[in-house]
């Protein structure tokens, strides 16, 4: 029931977070907005840490990994998915995304030497296929000859930096570091990196005073950031990697079923199959295990 609660909770917050994305993205510089996010994430978490008496240290010697997931999943992922929205649709990195699935069984085979599972490669593929064609019309247009290869060039290099991140905390998890801790300190450090990248690129560090902007960033930073990423890293330990990005092909479909609602999104019968291949793909993933 926990894990069933921890995947919901992800994967729905993470499907609304695609309405708030693009309020982030224009006049504030990517880098800074991306800096603002997990800063300020990263104080709401210590906050609560000081507030419910949770451990915050982290040793030394393990410090170093912490750094590491942080600078990857907490800034380089974001960094160039931000890049990425500027070249090619939502839609599109969405289907770039959800191979994250298929990078993090890669990542653990090296890294970790964890056999790949059938059941999880057809699941990969299913969910790959559905996010497809849930945005058939935006995946045809696609052409090389323009700058959309660019723009997804940029979403893939987003998602290896993110399974990455991800394979940090799996070795976080192995430590049995607090989540808290971790994130906290991780999202600080993805602060810093982004913020760094920023100066280095000459970005002006300016906050814009909008209800637009200040809303998108709040709900980024404390749902998006602080309380999501907190549920997929305690689902990370539960489930593993592999399991726990699967919410990544989830989380699209959400994001249409909001767009049904309140930007009037019109289903065809690719999309639903793309719904039925999603479901598929979901059910494999999070049933029992069978190796290859």
């Amino acid at each position: 029931m926990r894990v069933a609660l921890l995947y919901a909770l992800v994967v729905l917050i993470w499907g609304s977070t695609w309405a708030a994305i693009p309020y982030q993205l224009g006049v504030v510089a990517e880098e800074v907005s991306v800096a603002y996010r997990f800063g300020l994430a990263s104080i709401g978490l210590f906050i609560y840490a000081a507030i419910t008496g949770r451990q915050i240290r982290i040793p030394i010697r393990q410090y170093g990994i912490v750094i590491v997931m942080g600078s990857l999943m907490f800034s380089a992922n974001y960094l160039f998915t931000y890049y990425s929205i500027n070249y090619v649709t939502s839609g599109l990195v969405a289907v770039a995304f959800s191979l994250i699935v298929v990078c993090n069984s890669f990542f653990e085979r090296i890294f970790f030497g964890k056999n790949l599972e059938r059941r999880l490669v057809i699941a990969s593929t299913l969910g790959v296929a559905g996010i497809t064609c849930m945005f058939w019309p935006e995946v045809s247009t696609f052409n090389l000859a323009d700058r959309s290869l660019y723009g997804v060039t940029l979403a893939i290099v987003a998602v290896v930096f993110a399974s990455l991140g991800n394979m940090a905390a799996v070795v976080n998890t192995s430590r049995q570091l607090p989540v808290v801790a971790v994130n906290a300190h991780g999202m600080a450090w993805g602060a810093l990196t982004s913020a760094f990248v920023a100066m280095i690129l000459g970005r002006e560090f300016r906050f814009l005073v909008e209800p637009g902007y200040i809303a998108s960033l709040a709900y980024l930073a404390i749902f998006g950031s602080a309380v999501a990423f907190g549920g997929y890293l305690a689902l990370l330990r539960t489930i593993g990697s592999a399991r726990a990005a699967y919410t990544s092909v989830l989380f699209p479909l959400v994001a249409l079923l909001i767009s049904t609602f309140v930007e009037d999104y019109e289903w065809s019968a690719v999309a639903a199959t793309g719904v039925a291949f999603i479901i598929a793909g979901n059910w494999l993933a999070l049933t029992r295990i069978e190796r290859i």
